[in-house]
């Protein structure tokens, strides 16, 4: 489904920051079936995954001092604000940083870069020309986010001043789940991390919808991702798997119910 606005507050874009960029794009690339867009930028060459000529991702290479600084291959996820310093001021009230930008992205948007008071990197997007994923709601879109915290109820007091989130537990067979809110639509998750997680930092994921989530966690097996968890049926949501890209970078992939109509 065409996308042509995101409300405040909504995931409107992820992007990879890889080790290795260019073995990274063409893993991405056959996994979903995305087409490469290259954009030359002043720093290297900014490649946008897309679907048709829709924008849905990107990667990017990391600098080599960031590299050398041992900075890990991850995925990012931008939120979507109206007033980007307004939201930077309440990042800086309520605890949280701002690590990069503000700065203008050409005619395409405005983005900062933030940590919240945790750790947990996440970046902010006022759009201009470009308002991010192009497409949602079809397989080989991003469709949630999720952050694994050790301290949920700081998280919670955190987004619902910042980004305006709610909160709605989801009980679950052997746990409960916060579901992040951003009106009544459901946009993301939470996990408490607990200490079988080891030292991992507190961090955000990405969720791709695949059409057959076994079929895609053998197919990145085959071309050289890591499978970190198995796919695994969720009651009443639909089939998932967290897997390592060849660099090392994780992503979560589900394949979801057929949700009852609301009519």
């Amino acid at each position: 489904m065409k996308v042509s606005h995101y409300q405040e507050g909504m995931p409107c874009w992820i992007e990879l920051a890889s080790r290795e960029a260019a073995s990274g794009k063409h893993f991405y690339s056959a996994l979903f079936d995305w087409q490469l867009k290259e954009m030359p930028t002043p720093d290297g060459t900014y490649t946008m995954f897309a679907i048709g000529d829709d924008d849905v991702a990107a990667v990017y290479q990391l600098p080599q001092s960031m590299i050398d600084a041992q900075v890990p291959t991850h995925w990012g996820v931008y939120f979507a604000v109206n007033d980007l310093e307004a939201t930077l001021a309440l990042v800086k009230q309520h605890g949280g940083k701002v690590m990069l930008g503000p700065h203008d992205v050409g005619e395409a948007g405005r983005m900062a870069q933030c940590q919240d008071p945790e750790g947990s990197v996440f970046s902010l997007w006022q759009a201009k020309q470009h308002i991010g994923a192009m497409r949602q709601n079809e397989p080989n879109t991003f469709c949630w986010v999720e952050l694994a915290c050790r301290k949920p109820d700081l998280a919670k007091a955190f987004y619902a001043k910042v980004l305006g989130w709610f909160t709605h537990i989801s009980v679950m067979e052997n746990f409960d789940y916060c579901e992040w809110l951003v009106g009544d639509t459901a946009i993301g998750g939470m996990m408490e991390m607990t200490p079988e997680w080891g030292d991992m930092p507190s961090h955000w994921m990405p969720y791709v919808m695949v059409e057959h989530c076994d079929a895609i966690v053998a197919k990145a097996t085959e071309i050289g991702g890591k499978v970190c968890v198995p796919p695994t049926d969720i009651p009443n949501v639909g089939r998932f798997a967290v897997l390592n890209d060849p660099q090392e970078g994780f992503f979560s992939v589900i394949t979801l119910l057929p949700q009852p109509s609301s009519d």
